[in-house]
Order: C-alpha cells, then sequence, then structure tokens
C-alpha cells in the first residue's frame, strides 16, 4: 500500500515541528488580540466556487468536489478565509465586529506535486473583520514579520507590496489593461486568452515567458489610482517605512477577484524553487457583500506550514526539554522505576529548570536499554534495580558526558543532578 500522492505522513520528528510552528503561531496571533476559529474542512462547493471564480485555476482545476449520497456537491477547502466569510454571515456574526481570528488546519488542492507544494497541505492564517484602517493592513504585516522572525526566516525573505485600488480605480484600470492586452491577443498564452476575456489582472501574474514580455509595458494600476485610493496606499507605506520595513513594490503583485481591494501583499523567498511565496494576504473588503452577507470589509494572510518548516531554523522548533530515560536492572527495578516516572512526571515546576519528557526503556538487557536511551538522543539515564531499591539510591548516568554517580532515591537529590 502506498500513500496517495501529493500527501505526507507526518512522522515524531516532523510532527514536533508542526506542533511547535503552531504553538509559536498560536502565541503569537493571541499576543495581538486574536482568537480562534476552526471551520468544516469540506463546504457546500458554491463557498468556494463563487468566492475563488469559477474561471480561476484553484476551481477549475484544483478543487476536489464531489457529490454526497444527498447529491449535495460539497469541496474540500482549498484554502482558509471563505470558510470564516461563510460562517460570519452563518453565525450572524456581524453584531460581533471587528473580529480578529486566527486558524490553523489542512487544505486541499489537486495540484501538481513538486517541492513547497502537495495536495493536502496545512495553512495557517489570519482575518480581521470589520475594520477598514489602513494600520489594520500594517498590524497583520507586523504580525507575520514577527512569526518569520520568530522562526529565524525574516532574513530569507522579502516584503512585496501593491495596492489594487477600490472598485472605481480598479474597473478604470481594467479597461486599460484590456485595451493593451487585445493589441496581443494572437501572442497570449492559451491561459491568458481565456483571462483576457474574464479576469484580464491574472494576466499580470502569468509565468509564461512570452506574457512576462508582453506584461513588460502592460499598464500601471497605480496610474488608474482616484485620489481616496492614493490616500489609502501612502498611508500604508507611510506606516511601513516608519516603522522599518524592507519591501518591494511590485506593481505586478495583483488579485484577479473583484472583492480584492487595496493592500495587497506576499513574502516570498528564493530558497524554494519555483513555491517562492510564504506568506501571502490581503485586503477583501467586498467578499462578505459578495457571498450574501452585510457589506463588511476585512483583511488577513495565510502562510503553508510545510513551506515555513522546511525554510525554518530548526533548532528554534526544538521544544526546550530534558529527555530523561528510566531502566528498570531487573524484575524488582520494573516497579520502583514507574513509581520514579510517575514521581518525576507530577514534580513541581520549581524543582527542574527544564520540562522533563520521561520515558521508560523496554526490551533487552540493561546494555540494549543504554543504547536506545542514547539513540533516542536522552540525557539521563536512571538505572533501578534490586540493590539500588534496597539501599534507598538510584543510578544516573549523564549520557552525554559518560559521568556516572549513585544517588539517593529522592526527588530533591534527582532534581540537583538534572539542573546542573
Amino acid at each position: 500500500m502506498q500513500k496517495v500522492r501529493g500527501t505526507q505522513d507526518w512522522l515524531e520528528l516532523e510532527s514536533s515541528y508542526f506542533r511547535s510552528m503552531e504553538a509559536q503561531f498560536f502565541k503569537k496571533a493571541k499576543s495581538y488580540g486574536f482568537g480562534e476559529i476552526k471551520t468544516p474542512i469540506f463546504e457546500h462547493s458554491d463557498v468556494f466556487h463563487r468566492t475563488l471564480g469559477e474561471s480561476s485555476d484553484v476551481v477549475s482545476k484544483e478543487t476536489y468536489t464531489f457529490n454526497d449520497r444527498s447529491n449535495d456537491s460539497l469541496t474540500l477547502r482549498p484554502e482558509g478565509t471563505a470558510g470564516i466569510a461563510r460562517c460570519f454571515i452563518s453565525e450572524g456574526l456581524a453584531q460581533k465586529i471587528p473580529l480578529k481570528l486566527y486558524y490553523c488546519g489542512p487544505m486541499f488542492r489537486y495540484e501538481r506535486p513538486q517541492k513547497g507544494r502537495l495536495r493536502q497541505f496545512h495553512q495557517i492564517g489570519v482575518e480581521v473583520l470589520g475594520l477598514d484602517n489602513p494600520s489594520v493592513d500594517i498590524e497583520c504585516l507586523m504580525l507575520g514579520r514577527e512569526l518569520l522572525k520568530t522562526i529565524g526566516i525574516e532574513s530569507k525573505c522579502q516584503l512585496h507590496i501593491n495596492t489594487l485600488g477600490d472598485i472605481e480605480s480598479r474597473a478604470l484600470y481594467k479597461e486599460k489593461l484590456v485595451n493593451y492586452y487585445q493589441k496581443f491577443s494572437q501572442d497570449l498564452s492559451p491561459d491568458s486568452k481565456i483571462r483576457l476575456e474574464k479576469n484580464p489582472l491574472r494576466i499580470l501574474d502569468s509565468k509564461d515567458q512570452k506574457d512576462i514580455e508582453i506584461n513588460l509595458s502592460a499598464p500601471k494600476l497605480i496610474d488608474s489610482l482616484n485620489d481616496s485610493s492614493k490616500k489609502y496606499f501612502d498611508s500604508v507605506i507611510h506606516f511601513l517605512n516608519k516603522l522599518g520595513f524592507n519591501y518591494h513594490l511590485d506593481d505586478k503583485l495583483v488579485r484577479g477577484l473583484d472583492y480584492y481591494c487595496h493592500t495587497v501583499f506576499e513574502f516570498i523567498t528564493s530558497e524554494l524553487g519555483a513555491q517562492g511565496t510564504v506568506l501571502a494576504g490581503g485586503r477583501y473588503d467586498g467578499l462578505i457583500e459578495m457571498m450574501g452577507g452585510p457589506k463588511t470589509p476585512g483583511v488577513g494572510w495565510a502562510a503553508g506550514v510545510e513551506r515555513l518548516i522546511e525554510l525554518a531554523d530548526k533548532n528554534l522548533l526544538t521544544q526546550n526539554a530534558q529527555h530523561i530515560s528510566l531502566i528498570a536492572a531487573d524484575e524488582l527495578g520494573e516497579l520502583a522505576v514507574l513509581k520514579l516516572a510517575s514521581d518525576l512526571r507530577q514534580a513541581p515546576k520549581e524543582m527542574l529548570s527544564l520540562p522533563l519528557t520521561t520515558e521508560i526503556i523496554y526490551g533487552g538487557n540493561v546494555g540494549k536499554k543504554m543504547k536506545k536511551a542514547s539513540n533516542k538522543n536522552s540525557q539521563f539515564a536512571i538505572i533501578l534495580g534490586e540493590q539500588e531499591v534496597t539501599n534507598s539510591t538510584l543510578v544516573i548516568k549523564n549520557l552525554k558526558t559518560g559521568e556516572q554517580k549513585t544517588i539517593p532515591s529522592s526527588l530533591k537529590s534527582l532534581s540537583e543532578i538534572l539542573k546542573t
């Protein structure tokens, strides 16, 4: 039996990195006043197909869509924002705005698997609903930057930022784009010919080489901004400068759907090959209204956990804890080991310098058990047998230095050794 292509098994080490990443993100988000939200991993297909656009690659090529036994069309979530917007409407959360929400969970896209891209992957993300102030966009960016710094990858990423303006500005820009691209309609890639009819902004982020050449002389959105859109983006840039952000103004950074507006941004790296986007987001003031809810501004970002772990300094994802192996030398020592393990796991925090991972080693003689303890990267091995039980002592060996001592079998005596 083989795993499904584009999925992966999370074994002990990978799972520990994931939990550490999750914990650090949760801690950061909470410190900014965000609260956790969990939505289902599948929704009625319309939730995603309407919000992502029927003509988008995600909907037309990548969603896992199926009919259930009631013949309802359901889709495994390809991203997190649409489900949160649906929850906002169906749970009547408009009375509770502003809302600051964070999430973590699996997403599903039928893509060509490669480094940094899986068919089942995990995202962390934040959403702010009910506020349309440029400073809220900046606060989201600050949280993203702090997370990248915490896991040691801020220096590996560059912030790209752009504005989409408001609806009026974007309508004028679309008109200019269509007029421009029609001059090259025969030279555009097949996908971009379709986009010209349905979603011309998407041509700007095409990876086709011919499209890239055509885009070099394409009109710039910033030249179509009205006064209010210019003022909004000027505020964003002012805050970035005052807060010491390093950023790149990227006029090719776009979102093709009409509910996106104003600020869009991505933290991009060159260390993951073609999959360079590490964390991406922007403002989507028209999304909830488009889904049938009240007019509600929104802004947020999402990041792929697998990509973050791939880039992260693994030392910063390693849980700070001492791993202690307990070894019974004989049958009498087995009960003593069980009791000591229980005592250590319940020991007051002030008795220990670091949290303890206490594991009883089973199978084989003392020599084999010691080897297993070493392979588990334990710092200390504690041995108990008939002699130690009789004398109320224990043998403790520092597996890093090789030093071995016999000490009284009290938590106080043991804690003094563990703190050294």
